[in-house]
């Protein structure tokens, strides 16, 4: 693998049942359109123990629900007063969740280090496309990610507990898949294997 000595990572992960306004119950994220799977990538690419990744962000994307999809951007360089358990993280979804959504491709900050947007999975394509990160699909069927060759950006898109969707295959095709082996694992396992791997750079 040849990467860059200050590799900057940059998660996406698709919530396609997660609604993306309302009421979010802590006791039961499962609910929730399988909220607890987006809280926990978010735990496996930001925490470290006594610390946090400054060299990585993630993207949730929530697109169940009623309402317009919303994004929502963790950054773990600016990241603060967030601890690394579920409901913690949680609550600052649901704060969010109660908010207007701002126009796609302007990020709004709640509190420092967490912001949000409009938009989908495209558009944060789009976004990572002009900020010249290397975009990688997730896939049980792809090449080796010790393969994988990268400047100084990588980006790795994910989805949830469900494979997917048709469009989102087609919007995928012009971009390498990597892999992490042939069996499925859970998402945020495949985070936590990723950073693994690209810490032994």
């Amino acid at each position: 693998m040849i990467l860059g000595d200050n590799l900057q990572r940059f998660f996406a992960i698709i919530g396609h049942n997660t609604p993306s306004s309302g009421i979010l119950n802590l006791n039961d994220l499962p609910g929730s359109g399988r909220m607890d799977v987006l809280v926990r990538a978010i735990n496996s690419t930001l925490f470290i123990s006594h610390g946090i990744r400054k060299d990585s962000k993630i993207i949730l994307h929530l697109q169940g629900g009623l309402g317009p999809n919303r994004r929502i951007l963790f950054d773990g360089a600016t990241l603060s007063g967030v601890r690394p358990d579920e409901r913690s993280i949680a609550g600052q979804i649901k704060s969010i969740m109660k908010l207007p959504i701002p126009p796609i491709g302007q990020f709004q900050e709640i509190t420092q280090g967490i912001s949000f947007s409009g938009g989908d999975i495209s558009d944060t394509i789009d976004s990572w496309r002009k900020e010249e990160i290397e975009i990688n699909i997730l896939d049980a069927n792809g090449r080796n990610i010790s393969e994988t060759k990268t400047v100084e950006k990588i980006g790795i898109i994910l989805s949830d507990h469900l494979p997917f969707s048709e469009e989102e295959i087609n919007i995928f095709k012009p971009f390498q898949k990597i892999s992490l082996g042939e069996k499925w694992l859970q998402g945020h396992s495949c985070i936590a294997i990723t950073q693994y791997e690209l810490d032994k750079i």
